[in-house]
């Protein structure tokens, strides 16, 4: 039996090094230069105020799923969880996102500032000298920046950390620049030492995870509509922002069965069930959270609070609410409720697909009445051009960090096929 584990430790050692995501970067470059390419015909022309907006409704979205997939990997690590070896480095691919986000929030508070906040600060004349130096842009960009700057450190560092003693397995299969990395990476590496470091570092991330993402939720979305407050919208935008994680994890895992990293022969119905039953259970807690939010201000009416939500439950935004609705909750509800679909690939496929597409208009939702001078929902080149910059940029990120780094763990893979032949 050890024998045939160490045979299998050599095969996904062999094969974490050798998977094939470059069409994540040809696919993602081509969506990306196209998205460029509409995003400076909307600057040119009239839409250049709905171009910045859509940017900051990608820019919440992406970083979003960027925080949520290192947050995984962090409460994994907090719960000592054994079946999710074979997916985890999975989501940390994600993290290789990170650059991108940071140049995004710059040029948020840069050349989008006035297209993305003008209206707060027309709405901030006459409140309190406190308030208004709260939402100031020089203290938002602050505190942002910095929440950020250490979320993402914590996070960077905990990947890497948990990476090391794959590289370790894996320097001898690579060659070359790719080889030379692997080695520099590994200068004093002490496994007891980066064993302790990984667990403080998961602690360090979660906590900072909430505070920080809460900060994003009430200045990305609240301060837009600065006479409206929730104390709920912090923990909805950051769990929303996990349960899009897990769900985006369950895309990669279904692509890395055949296509990306050949694992079909590793991952089991067993693990695809324990995915997808968290991808249902956080389903659930969304719709609980939304309910807990809602029932609050419904039962307070107090016009201060029931005006952000009438304008998106009624009126010309009112298909983009039912739309939430059903894609965040009803569907995936329903589509999940059993044992067999969430062990087949092509439905829990399908149903992550509409939950991530359902997320991004809850994004679109939360900012857009907010800021925009339409009407109602308008989709257009102004729109599609940052969707595809953020979208290609992603697929990019994902791309290079699988060109780059072992795609899955052995180690981790050898304790879940373990664990499953013992049961």
């Amino acid at each position: 039996m050890a024998t045939d584990f160490a045979q299998v430790r050599d095969r996904l050692t062999e094969k974490s090094v050798s998977g094939n995501y470059r069409s994540f970067v040809m696919i993602g470059g081509i969506l990306a230069v196209v998205g460029i390419a509409l995003f400076a015909m909307a600057l040119s022309g009239d839409g250049s105020h709905r171009a910045w907006q859509t940017f900051h409704v990608n820019w919440l979205f992406f970083t979003g799923l960027t925080g949520g997939s290192i947050a995984i990997t962090a409460v994994h690590k907090i719960a000592n969880a054994k079946w999710s070896g074979l997916i985890l480095r999975l989501s940390q691919a994600v993290s290789a996102f990170i650059p991108v986000s940071v140049i995004g929030l710059v040029l948020i508070f840069t050349f989008g500032y006035h297209d993305i906040y003008g209206n707060m600060q027309e709405a901030l004349h006459g409140v309190s000298p406190g308030k208004a130096l709260w939402l100031s842009k020089g203290w938002m960009a602050t505190r942002l920046f910095v929440g950020l700057g250490v979320l993402y450190f914590l996070g960077m560092r905990l990947i890497r950390s948990d990476m090391l003693p794959d590289l370790l397995l894996a320097k001898e299969q690579v060659t070359g620049a790719r080889k030379a990395r692997y080695e520099r990476l590994l200068r004093g590496y002490d496994e007891a030492e980066n064993h302790t470091r990984i667990y403080r570092l998961a602690g360090g991330f979660a906590a900072t995870y909430a505070l920080v993402f809460t900060l994003v939720a009430f200045d990305g979305i609240m301060a837009l509509q600065p006479h409206w407050f929730s104390n709920l919208l912090g923990g909805w935008f950051f769990m929303g922002s996990f349960l899009g994680a897990h769900m985006l994890l369950a895309l990669l895992m279904i692509h890395a069965r055949k296509h990306g990293v050949g694992l079909e022969e590793f991952i089991s119905p067993k693990q695809r069930h324990d995915l997808a039953k968290l991808c249902f259970g956080f389903t659930v807690f969304w719709a609980y959270l939304m309910w807990a939010q809602f029932l609050v201000i419904w039962y307070g009416n107090l016009p201060e609070e029931t005006g952000f939500i009438f304008a998106r439950l009624w009126g010309p935004w009112r298909v983009i609410g039912s739309a939430v609705f059903l894609g965040m909750f009803v569907l995936p509800f329903t589509g999940l409720l059993g044992v067999g679909p969430k062990k087949t690939p092509i439905i829990l496929g399908f149903f992550a697909t509409i939950s991530l597409c359902a997320l991004w208009l809850e994004r679109y939702l939360l900012v857009m009445p907010s800021v925009t001078a339409e009407a109602g929902p308008v989709f257009g080149v102004p729109e599609l051009g940052p969707t595809l910059i953020f979208l290609g940029l992603f697929l990019v990120c994902i791309g290079w960090f699988a060109n780059t780094f072992p795609m899955v763990s052995p180690r981790l893979a050898l304790i879940t096929l373990e664990r499953e032949a013992g049961h």
